[in-house]
C-alpha cells in the first residue's frame, strides 16, 4: 500500500506549511529553495530569492554541495506533503561532490549511519525496546530505497520509492513496531509493504510475518527484494489489506501503514484476544492510534498526531 508517515509532534512549520527541522537546526536558504525547486518545480524567481544556478560563476562546488546536503534533508517533508511531485523522476539534484565520508567503503558508511540513526532519532524520543533497537540496526535500510536516494537513506524523514509512494521515518517504523509489543512468537500481519522495510525490522523481531500490497508494482519489487536480503520467510500477498488476511488470521499484532477514515472492522475480528492494532486513523486529522482487543470489546490509546497517505482500495468506496 504504502509507507508514508510523517509525524508532528516535536517539529513546527514555516509559512509554506513545512515542518523545521528538530531541536531548532535550520535549513541554509539555498538548500530550502532547491528542496523547494525539486518537489514543486518552481523557478526561484517564484519563492522570491535569486539562487546561483549550474554554470553561474558564483555556484562553486562547496556551494553545490551545500545546496545538496540541505535538499536532501529537506526533500523526505516536501515529499509527505505532495509524494506524487516528489516521485523518482523529479529528484534530479545536483551532481554531488565527493567528500572523505564518501570515500569510505560504502557498508562502513551504512553501519555508521544506522548507528547515528539509532542514537540521534530513536533513543533520543524515548524508543526503549532493546529487540526493536536492534533491528533498526540489522536492517539495511538504504537497500529499500532507490539507488539515488540511497545517501539520504538515514536521514530523519521518509523517502519516495516510486509509484507515488514512499517509505516511513525510521522513528514512525520503530515506535509502531514498539507499540506492537511483539516477541519471538508473535503472528504479525502488515497492511501496506511498500518497499519491504517495515516487514524486514517486523521479521527480526516477530516469529512469523504476513505483509499485504496493494500496488501490483511495489509488491512484485518486495517479493524480489526481501529474499535476497534474507527474508524470505515473510509471506507476502498482492491485494487489498481492507480485509487483512483472513486464512493466515489470528494475529497476535497488525500494522497499518496507510491511514483509513476509520478503524477497518475486519482487522479487529482477527487478532486474537489481547492483540494490538497499530494504525493511523482519519482524513486530515489524523491520530496514530493502538486499538488492544479484550473479552469485552476494544481499548483505543492515542499516541500522537501523525500524517500518512490515505488507504486505498474498499475503504475508499461509500458506505
Amino acid at each position: 500500500m504504502t509507507a508514508l508517515a510523517h509525524p508532528i509532534a516535536g517539529t513546527g512549520s514555516d509559512r509554506f506549511g513545512l515542518p523545521v527541522l528538530v531541536r531548532g537546526e535550520l535549513p541554509h536558504l539555498d538548500g530550502y529553495l532547491l528542496a523547494f525547486h525539486v518537489c514543486y518545480r518552481k523557478p526561484w524567481r517564484n519563492v522570491g530569492v535569486r539562487l546561483p544556478m549550474r554554470g553561474n560563476s558564483r555556484s562553486t562546488p562547496r556551494a553545490r554541495a551545500r545546496q545538496r546536503k540541505f535538499a536532501a534533508l529537506l526533500v523526505p517533508w516536501l515529499a509527505a506533503t505532495s509524494p506524487a511531485a516528489c516521485d523518482d523522476e523529479a529528484l534530479n539534484l545536483p551532481e554531488n561532490t565527493t567528500t572523505q565520508s564518501d570515500r569510505r567503503p560504502s557498508e562502513t558508511r551504512y553501519v555508521e549511519a544506522r548507528e547515528r540513526m539509532v542514537d540521534q532519532q530513536l533513543v533520543a524520543r524515548g524508543v526503549q525496546d532493546v529487540r526493536v533497537l536492534e533491528a533498526m540496526r540489522s536492517v539495511p535500510r538504504h537497500e529499500f530505497v532507490p539507488e539515488r536516494q540511497r545517501d539520504a537513506a538515514y536521514t530523519d524523514g521518509p523517502l519516495p520509492i516510486g509509484e507515488q509512494q514512499t517509505i516511513s521515518q525510521p522513528y514512525i517504523v520503530a515506535i509502531m513496531t514498539e507499540l506492537a509489543k511483539l516477541d519471538a512468537t508473535s503472528r504479525v500481519l502488515e497492511v501496506g509493504t511498500g518497499s519491504g522495510y517495515q516487514a524486514a525490522v517486523l521479521q527480526e523481531v516477530a516469529g512469523e510475518v504476513f505483509s499485504i500490497e496493494i500496488v501490483p508494482e511495489l509488491a512484485q519489487h518486495a517479493r524480489t527484494l526481501l529474499p535476497r536480503l534474507g527474508y524470505g520467510e515473510i509471506q507476502l500477498r498482492e491485494g487489498d489489506g481492507y480485509q487483512g488476511w483472513p486464512d493466515a488470521a489470528p494475529f497476535d499484532a497488525i500494522l497499518v501503514t496507510a491511514a483509513p477514515p476509520e478503524v477497518p472492522e475486519p482487522l479487529i475480528e482477527q487478532l486474537v484476544v489481547g492483540g494490538r492494532l497499530v494504525v493511523p486513523v482519519g482524513r486530515w486529522n489524523q491520530q496514530l492510534v493502538v486499538l488492544t482487543k479484550s473479552e469485552t470489546g476494544v481499548e483505543r490509546e492515542v499516541i500522537f498526531p501523525v500524517r500518512f497517505v490515505p488507504m486505498t482500495g474498499e475503504i475508499q468506496r461509500p458506505r
